[in-house]
């Protein structure tokens, strides 16, 4: 089994984009939805990319892009809320998944840091 897929970060990343796309499928605005299903599927792909680099330094900067889309959804899923794309009870749901899983990767990184020390 590849590393990256015994992570519950992965698995709630994965879960969280699929969720992504899931609400998204009517959205009509074809670049509000396109930018969020991107940013969403960013977050697990970066975690996985990163955890199978060889060099922890090049570990860190994948989970460093990961946290980044997250930051990115976080807008965006705020932004869909305020025009109403998004239920503000579903979105504040995922506003709290989207943030948890930012301070996972943030714990990752600080784990993947101190192997450096």
């Amino acid at each position: 089994m590849v590393a990256f897929k015994k992570l519950e970060i992965w698995r709630r990343a994965c879960d969280l984009s699929c969720r992504i796309y899931e609400l998204t499928k009517d959205v009509r605005d074809y670049g509000f939805r396109d930018q969020i299903t991107r940013a969403g599927l960013s977050i697990p792909s970066n975690i996985a990319e990163g955890i199978e680099r060889e060099s922890i330094k090049e570990q860190i900067r994948f989970l460093f892009i990961s946290k980044s889309s997250a930051a990115e959804v976080i807008t965006q899923i705020t932004i869909g809320i305020r025009i109403g794309y998004i239920e503000p009870s579903v979105g504040n749901q995922l506003l709290k998944e989207t943030e948890s899983i930012a301070m996972m990767i943030t714990a990752l990184i600080r784990k993947k840091k101190s192997l450096l020390s």
